[in-house]
């Protein structure tokens, strides 16, 4: 008899369940994939419909294209497989990507969600907004224009000491971003940066989303983008950060989370009913439970099917 909640795929043991669910927000119409509003559209809706759905999270869509993706939507015809997804009580939950002039983006998408509850028929909710690195005094007024109405996700540098920005952030209400990679190898941070940031996120109880450089489940040398003489680098997987954060909430060492951030090899990485295992440490459901409602959002990737498709590679799924 399986525990696996329903509606999830039938190979995923409860503790990646726990882990994954709703974590991948959809980035399609952005590098390295970066597809046109209709293909993207297309890719999200055929997810909604997968026996993957449980891990799948918002569709990520640039401010200033919210009205093409408004009309992507229409044009879609309504007995095609999104149409149940659109159009019962279900609409596309949206993580918004702000400009140059985030103020002004917050304002537009408050008019647009007030629109929205006003209009039954509307198939799209704006649940967050991302902006990038700020001072925290700057950080802090986007906040406050925000005041509750998204989730608020702000990205930071992690050279250095996060911690001051990371605070701000919280004490504004807001949540955390890191850029974990790139198209180009001097993207990405290091190590020793990356669980400085994710332990500086634990400490201040501040949840936060990762984005870009994620495609893969654990760290490993990879294409940096989908071209076929792409150079490769040296990436994270989302495990290792998702883990390596589970660590940190659980009461472990920095160095064991950094320690996890570098593991290459699936063997030494298990996903039980009842939690997962590294080595010789455990989690339990209820850690990782812990890990995701007080540390870890979600992280972007501009294909959904890479990191799933891993993870069955794997045999985790």
């Amino acid at each position: 008899m399986t525990t696996t909640p329903p509606h999830v795929h039938a190979g995923a043991a409860r503790g990646l369940w726990v882990l994954m669910r709703d974590a991948i927000d959809y980035a399609g119409l952005f590098p390295p994939a970066q597809l046109d509003m209709p293909g993207a559209v297309a890719e999200y809706a055929a997810y909604l419909d997968s026996a993957d759905a449980w891990a799948l999270g918002r569709f990520v869509v640039p401010a200033g294209r919210v009205g093409e993706l408004l009309v992507s939507l229409a044009e879609r015809p309504p007995s095609s497989a999104s149409g149940a997804s659109l159009g019962s009580g279900r609409p596309w939950r949206l993580s918004v990507v702000a400009g140059t002039d985030p103020a002004a983006d917050v304002v537009r998408l408050r008019a647009f969600s007030a629109g929205a509850a006003a209009d039954t028929s509307r198939q799209v909710v704006v649940e967050a907004i991302e902006v990038r690195a700020f001072p925290a005094d700057a950080a802090g007024a986007v906040l406050r224009s925000v005041d509750n109405a998204f989730l608020c996700f702000v990205e930071i540098p992690v050279s250095g000491d996060p911690a001051p920005l990371i605070r701000a952030i919280g004490d504004g209400g807001g949540r955390a971003k890191v850029r974990t990679g790139g198209t180009t190898a001097d993207a990405f941070p290091t190590s020793d940066d990356l669980a400085r940031f994710l332990a500086a996120c634990v400490r201040e109880r501040v949840p936060f989303k990762a984005t870009a450089g994620l495609h893969h489940p654990l760290r490993g040398e990879y294409p940096l983008t989908y071209a076929p003489d792409s150079a490769h680098g040296t990436m994270f997987g989302f495990l290792n950060v998702f883990l390596a954060t589970a660590l940190l909430v659980a009461g472990a060492e920095l160095e064991a989370a950094r320690a996890m951030l570098d593991e290459r090899d699936p063997r030494a990485v298990r996903f039980t009913d009842h939690g997962a295992t590294w080595g010789d440490r455990g989690l339990t459901n209820d850690q990782l439970r812990a890990a995701r409602e007080l540390a870890i959002a979600s992280f972007g990737s501009c294909s959904f099917r890479e990191p799933i498709d891993d993870l069955s590679a794997l045999g985790m799924l």
